[in-house]
């Protein structure tokens, strides 16, 4: 019994390296064209857990999660059905409104002040309108719910006016408090209004992003992590979890300033801890800091979540090789569980964990062509995880190989 007992360890050891090394090698994401495999899968998974609760789960987790899991949800959705040809847009179509119901709600509203101006805050209205916009992304020029848009270009105005009014480019998300990231996704959804209906709101984004250029984070040139709401200047240095999510919207703002911040965020924070694939830092280079519920747990300082939102923000500038590479770790990291229906991560334990990974290997520029790629990394990122693999697959039967050997001789 014994025996047979470390032959069947042996053997799970062995299996489950060799699906690791599977799971590195075979690809993760596709181009901004085609459909990333497993990710209707992923949105399966997700809708059942977010009809048994999972948004109010993930509110008790951080001050965001029920807005955020329906927000990329819906999203990711969005993206599903922009791969589609129109007719065949319905589901995504039903599901992205479905989605943004719910960030409409009273629980989706419920972390924001109605105080801010706008109401409810930057964050809860750019991200908002941005889902809104998607949905009428998905519906033909001449044939989009009038009501739809009339919301739609109604918000877009009121962040437009705010914006205008406001001595910072950086609104106010909850009260005095300014996050940069917030209002970069609100901007791109004026860039996206324009894009759809008439194009009103040219001057208050050219002038934003003259004044965000002015108030760079000193230590690495970027968009800082967060801001005084009341002059915009810097108030703590750039950080991966934020510029993750800023580069994935700041190409379709202003692809030559997308451009110029996305080289600088790679040199800052891309890195390759232990040699062992590509990541992202949380902190610049040099530079270490605390974690919190923004980046997760930072182990050897990277963030597990900036490293996952970077498949888009890659992805979106063309950087295919490494948003390739960044979705391949986390399929051998992230321990994801396929049936012929759904596909989870980490068990499922996480669900908000597979709404950014479904949303970040769908990624692609909304507004902006997208661009030429930037510098690309090796492809021999694999080799040094392909070995641990190798080394972990052989090991278990090491000691009978030398037993045997022993005996021959």
């Amino acid at each position: 019994m014994l025996r047979r007992s470390r032959r069947l360890a042996a053997v799970l050891v062995s299996v489950c390296a060799l699906l690791g090394a599977v799971r590195l090698v075979v690809p993760a994401t596709a181009d901004t064209d085609g459909e990333p495999p497993g990710v209707r899968r992923q949105l399966v998974f997700l809708r059942e857990e977010l009809d048994d609760g999972a948004g109010d789960e993930a509110q008790r987790m951080f001050p965001e999660g029920y807005f955020f899991l329906h927000a990329l949800y819906g999203l990711s959705w969005v993206e599903i059905g922009m791969r589609e040809p129109v007719g065949d847009r319905s589901t995504a179509l039903r599901e992205a409104r479905w989605a943004l119901a719910r960030l409409d709600s009273p629980s989706g509203r419920a972390p924001f002040s109605p105080g801010l101006t706008p109401p409810h805050g930057v964050f809860h209205r750019g991200w908002s309108n941005w889902l809104r916009g998607g949905v009428l992304s998905l519906q033909p020029a001449g044939h989009r719910d009038r009501g739809e848009v009339r919301r739609f270009a109604r918000d877009s105005a009121a962040l437009a006016a705010a914006f205008d009014a406001s001595r910072s480019p950086y609104l106010e998300a909850y009260p005095g408090q300014a996050w940069p990231v917030d209002s970069t996704v609100a901007i791109a959804s004026l860039r996206l209004h324009d894009a759809l209906l008439t194009d009103r709101f040219t001057g208050t984004v050219q002038r934003w992003v003259r004044e965000a250029r002015g108030r760079l984070d000193p230590r690495t040139g970027l968009l800082p992590h967060r801001a005084d709401p009341d002059t915009g200047d810097p108030i703590e240095v750039a950080r991966g979890s934020s510029q993750s999510l800023i580069q994935r919207f700041l190409i379709d703002i202003d692809p030559v300033f997308a451009g110029e911040q996305y080289l600088r965020f790679r040199d800052w924070y891309l890195t390759s801890p232990l040699g062992l694939g590509p990541a992202v830092r949380e902190y610049p280079a040099g530079m270490d800091g605390p974690a919190d519920i923004d980046s997760g747990p930072l182990p050897l300082g990277v963030s597990l979540s900036a490293s996952v939102v970077t498949i888009g923000a890659a992805q979106v500038h063309g950087d295919v090789p490494l948003a390739a590479a960044l979705a391949g770790v986390s399929e051998l990291a992230g321990l994801p569980v396929d049936t012929p229906w759904t596909k989870r991560y980490a068990f499922g334990l996480f669900p908000v964990g597979d709404a950014f990974l479904a949303w970040s290997k769908t990624a692609r520029p909304w507004v902006a062509k997208a661009p030429s790629p930037p510098a690309q990394i090796s492809g021999w990122w694999r080799v040094p995880l392909l070995s641990i693999l190798a080394v972990l697959a052989a090991a278990p039967w090491l000691p009978t190989l030398v037993r045997r050997h022993r005996r021959r001789t």
